[in-house]
């Protein structure tokens, strides 16, 4: 992986993480509401996978939000 990749995949685990934390969610309690594994989540917001669209879908939809809202676009 390229390292712009990389700090591309950072960004969107740290909003994933700022936006879980504002809304006072464990990883848990958010998994609860998207269907996600937490440990899934965690590596997410850890960068250290890739997620896929369906998995982007669901969390934006655990935020009431669109995918390209989650994604700052």
């Amino acid at each position: 992986m390229q390292q712009e990749d990389l700090e591309k995949l950072q960004l969107l685990g740290k909003r994933i993480k700022t936006l879980r934390k504002s809304k006072k969610y464990t990883l848990t309690e958010l998994c609860y509401k998207n269907g996600l594994e937490p440990s899934t989540l965690s590596r997410i917001e850890q960068a250290l996978v890739e997620p896929k669209y369906l998995t982007l879908l669901k969390i934006a939809a655990a935020f009431n939000m669109s995918v390209s809202e989650l994604l700052e676009i």
